[in-house]
């Protein structure tokens, strides 16, 4: 399996039509639960949601993005820019991995 972080800028402006669409994204968190090590939203200074990050796992790329084209957020133009990167999780609740 492969990990990624997902970091997803909400676009201006969008945090009424974020909390309008959240219950259907946070549905599928939970059906993806075996894909998503970790997850939450990003704050601006107010404590306001203003984005997400997201740590996934995958068997590969393609996976994670058939998963984004599949995301509330993005069908509905919550997240404005999506960054991916891989990442090598090392430790997983306290636990070592490798």
């Amino acid at each position: 399996m492969m990990q990624f972080v997902v970091t997803a800028y909400d676009g201006e402006g969008m945090l009424e039509k974020r909390m309008e669409v959240r219950p259907r994204h946070l549905d599928g968190m939970k059906r993806l639960k075996e894909h998503v090590l970790c997850a939450g939203g990003l704050l601006d200074e107010n404590g306001k949601m203003k984005g997400s990050v997201l740590v996934m796992q995958f068997q590969d790329r393609d996976e994670l993005d058939a998963y984004l084209a599949q995301e509330p957020y993005v069908l509905e133009h919550v997240w404005e820019k999506i960054e991916v990167e891989r990442m090598n999780v090392v430790i997983l609740g306290g636990e070592t991995c490798h």
